[in-house]
């Protein structure tokens, strides 16, 4: 049973370690695009953004070790509706989104 146990503590860690990254990523892309950007993609501000993926990494490194609770979930939420909303609308407004026209 104690085999168990320490394997359920090895997912939870690496699912934990997953999140961070993702939120961690997430912040880190927020901080490269410029406030104009933002608002010329129909998305709310850059500073919103920020406070919003700044206060999900803080959340994320207290609930690395409990990423299942109510607020390790919030904050992976919280970055994962920037990194499938707001990035490509950014990024595509850049003219780096993966809709270029090219066909491999």
């Amino acid at each position: 049973m104690a085999l168990f146990g320490s394997f359920q503590s090895v997912i939870l860690m690496a699912l934990g370690l997953g999140a961070l990254g993702c939120e961690l990523f997430a912040f880190l892309d927020a901080l490269r695009h410029p406030d104009a950007a933002y608002v010329a993609a129909g998305k709310r501000t850059r500073t919103f953004w920020l406070l919003i993926l700044g206060l999900a990494l803080a959340v994320g490194i207290v609930t690395v070790f409990n990423v299942l609770s109510l607020f390790g979930l919030a904050a992976f939420v919280a970055a994962a509706v920037y990194l499938a909303d707001v990035r490509p609308a950014v990024l595509a407004l850049r003219g780096r989104g993966g809709s270029s026209g090219r066909r491999w």
